[in-house]
């Protein structure tokens, strides 16, 4: 068990890596536009469309990672499946149609609870670049 929970928290930190250079690098490509709503609402749209599509790959990113290490362990049999069984437990779905072995079931666990956090992360960026955008946040100044 105590092999199942390094690998878990290993995960976990690799999830936190990949979505932190995500989130740097959206807010760094945000910054580097300074779009505002004012009179072209279609600009911070699209911007936020592109946000939106930029953190959905990240996080697809991450389930993928998980599902290989499945596989890899073969607590989940074949590629695809281990793929599926990731993303139905890093969001939390939990259809139930497939199971992890008794095991490597706080393995499971874990994915969902950073999932969880992942999301939270995201509805941050989410809401900074949509607050930055409408005009609810001021822009930075450069001593920030």
């Amino acid at each position: 068990m105590l092999f199942k929970l390094l690998i878990a928290f290993l995960l976990m930190a690799v999830c936190v890596m990949v979505h932190a250079i995500a989130l740097t690098s959206a807010f760094r490509y945000v910054e580097a536009r300074a779009i505002s709503l004012g009179g072209e609402s279609w600009r911070g749209t699209w911007l936020l469309s592109r946000i939106a599509a930029w953190t959905i790959l990240s996080h697809l990113l991450q389930i993928v990672i998980w599902g290989f290490v499945y596989a890899a362990f073969d607590a989940i049999h074949g590629l695809t499946n281990a793929v599926y069984f990731s993303a139905v437990t890093y969001t939390t779905t939990g259809y139930g149609d497939l199971t992890l072995p008794e095991e490597w079931r706080i393995v499971g666990g874990i994915e969902a609870l950073t999932g969880i956090l992942m999301c939270g992360l995201s509805t941050g960026l989410f809401f900074g670049v949509f607050a930055r955008i409408a005009g609810l946040l001021g822009p930075r100044s450069p001593a920030q």
